[in-house]
């Protein structure tokens, strides 16, 4: 049996100004979309493995029983727990925790958040599907990446990791949600 290759998939959705959470670290419902949520799931759900930060982990149930990993600074390198793998990026890298929970490969989704999103900018995204809710605007709140800001959008920040445009999805045309994917630019 042949060993299928790692390949990295984020998702997020994001306002005008990038933001994934307000400034009360909560995602309000101005970014919350039926459409968006319908497609996310299905991605989650055809995953091999799902890795959430802490939080994100504990506002999203696990009912379907996905396999998922924990980011978290308070777990001690990668340790099996009843809900799910917890792991510090500090204490194990990423090539470790693959060896362990997906000897054979497979899809990993990134949902984020922010420290998520951050991590694997840096360990390599394959495809970052960004949607975003075009009229909301989140002063003060989360951004999607670190290095959002004045100067560098998402889009921004993700070509500069390597990612290039690749496709437009309209999602939800009345509440002016798109999704557009990005790939990597190259092989890795």
């Amino acid at each position: 049996m042949s060993k299928k290759p790692i390949e990295i998939h984020g998702y997020a959705i994001v306002s005008d100004d990038d933001r994934i959470a307000g400034a009360d670290g909560l995602i309000p419902p101005s970014l919350r979309n039926d459409k968006d949520w319908e497609q996310y799931q299905a991605a989650l759900a055809r995953s091999d493995l799902v890795v959430f930060a802490r939080v994100s982990h504990e506002n999203e149930p696990n009912t379907r029983g996905d396999p998922r990993v924990v980011l978290s600074r308070e777990a001690k390198g990668l340790e099996r727990r009843a809900d799910a793998w917890w792991w510090n990026p500090a204490d194990v890298n990423w090539s470790e925790v693959v060896e362990r929970i997906l000897p054979d490969g497979g899809e990993v989704a990134a949902p984020g958040g922010q420290g998520v999103f951050d991590l694997f900018l840096a360990i390599g995204y394959d495809v970052f599907h960004l949607a975003r809710a075009r009229g909301v605007r989140l002063p003060g709140g989360r951004a999607v990446f670190s290095e959002c800001g004045e100067t560098l959008s998402a889009e921004g920040v993700l070509t500069k990791y390597g990612l290039r445009h690749a496709e437009r999805i309209e999602l939800d045309a009345t509440q002016q949600v798109e999704m557009n994917i990005w790939r990597r630019a190259s092989a890795r």
